[in-house]
């Protein structure tokens, strides 16, 4: 997995880059293929903007992007929409391998 982090406008520690690697490392836990990680930080008028681009083999780009005033707030909203998109498509590619119910077979008693 590739992790690219880039900032617009404002200069992030490395507290910050070590906060968001850290969580981005939570992604590996639904075992789906993520070719590359792109965060971008900007600075806006009011606030910040954090932007995730996660990039699935296989499936359509996760783009994920959170305003908020406070930087640390903005990242971990971001965080936990992408665990939730990826946690959905995991669901979405094991549930298309099971059975349904039409293909099992009955039981005679």
């Amino acid at each position: 997995m590739n992790l690219q982090i880039r900032s617009k406008d404002i200069t992030l520690t490395d507290a910050t880059k070590a906060h968001i690697e850290n969580a981005v490392e939570a992604f590996r836990k639904f075992s789906l293929d993520i070719t590359s990680i792109h965060c971008v930080v900007t600075a806006e008028k009011k606030g910040v903007l954090v932007e995730f681009e996660i990039k699935v083999a296989h499936a359509q780009p996760i783009v994920i992007t959170q305003r908020d005033d406070v930087l640390d707030a903005a990242i971990d909203l971001a965080i936990d929409k992408g665990t939730k998109a990826l946690r959905r498509l995991h669901d979405k590619v094991v549930d298309h391998k099971r059975a349904s119910l039409k293909d099992l077979e009955t039981l005679d008693a």
